[in-house]
């Protein structure tokens, strides 16, 4: 599958995944917006912007399991469940191992701004600190 079509898919998957939460879904959206303009803006490779736009969509896929883990779901407990249901939702969409192991470590570390490795990574935390700002 094209990576243009993994991102489609990724879209609507995630939009499933918090349908009828419609404020997580427009957070996802305006953090992907986000993200893809500022890595336009950048000289990334295509796989860095296909990695960033994915992680994008998917970064906050750790809450619901948090919020049935815990009761809650604080930007720790979302990093610790988001990289195992993203590993999930990556592996049934065709998503490739080294793409999925990348986008795994930006959702279990984009609450994380300490140890920031990578344009990828940078991108994401502005984004969503910048939709977070709101």
């Amino acid at each position: 599958m094209e990576k243009t079509d993994l991102l489609k898919a990724l879209f609507i998957e995630m939009t499933n995944y918090f349908k009828g939460d419609s404020k997580r879904i427009f957070h996802l959206i305006k953090v992907h917006a986000a993200a893809a303009f500022i890595a336009s803006q950048q000289s990334l490779s295509e796989d860095e912007a296909f990695i960033t736009e994915a992680a994008a969509y998917i970064h906050d896929i750790g809450i619901k399991p948090a919020e049935e883990k815990y009761g809650s779901c604080t930007g720790k407990q979302q990093e610790l469940e988001g990289a195992p249901a993203a590993e999930k939702m990556l592996s049934r969409l065709g998503f490739c191992s080294k793409d999925t192991e990348r986008i795994k470590y930006l959702v279990a570390h984009h609450h994380t701004y300490d140890s920031i490795d990578g344009i990828d990574y940078q991108i994401l935390v502005e984004s969503d600190l910048i939709v977070n700002m709101q």
